[in-house]
């Protein structure tokens, strides 16, 4: 049997059930990366907005919404990204997680004629006295994900959005 990088033992067992694992070893094979490449670069430095998941030391889950102007998350180093963080409603969710665990995933997808999604998952520290903070005004903290594992994710299923205005 294989050993994957990217699939826990419960995503074996689903795609031995539903006979799926050929096509997930092949997409394992093809699109898994430690290095940001140009395409992935351009993508997270031109979105306006990711999802940045954590987990506290118990396992439970935490996601948020992190936005800013493009060019707010900045590709850093082959395997390095870093983005400010912002004073928030103060109840540090996902940044006190990261006391406890390391371990995170973001999600950043474009969306319109083009669609894109992209998963890194990494391990991240946070920093006070980083010096990226400067650049980024009114941001409390840095930060900075090392990236372990970076691939595509299908397009497929992302709904083309129209930019709306709501009003309740």
């Amino acid at each position: 049997m294989k050993e994957s990088k990217l699939y826990t033992m419960g995503a074996r067992k689903l795609q031995d059930r539903f006979d799926s694992r050929r096509i997930a070893d092949r997409l394992e094979e093809k699109v898994l990366v430690a290095k940001f490449t140009d395409t992935h670069r351009e993508l997270i430095e031109t979105a306006p907005m990711f999802f940045f998941a954590t987990a506290d030391a118990e396992g439970r889950p935490d996601v948020s919404y992190k936005g800013g102007l493009p060019g707010f998350v900045r590709v850093t180093g082959p395997s390095e990204l870093a983005f400010p963080d912002y004073n928030g409603n103060g109840m540090f969710k996902s940044l006190g997680s990261l006391a406890e665990n390391s371990h995170v995933g973001l999600l950043f997808i474009r969306w319109g004629d083009k669609p894109k999604r992209l998963r890194v998952q990494g391990r991240a520290t946070i920093d006070e006295n980083d010096p990226l903070l400067p650049q980024f005004e009114r941001s409390q903290l840095i930060v900075r994900v090392q990236a372990e594992r970076i691939f595509d994710n299908c397009p497929r299923y992302i709904h083309h959005l129209e930019i709306m205005s709501y009003s309740p």
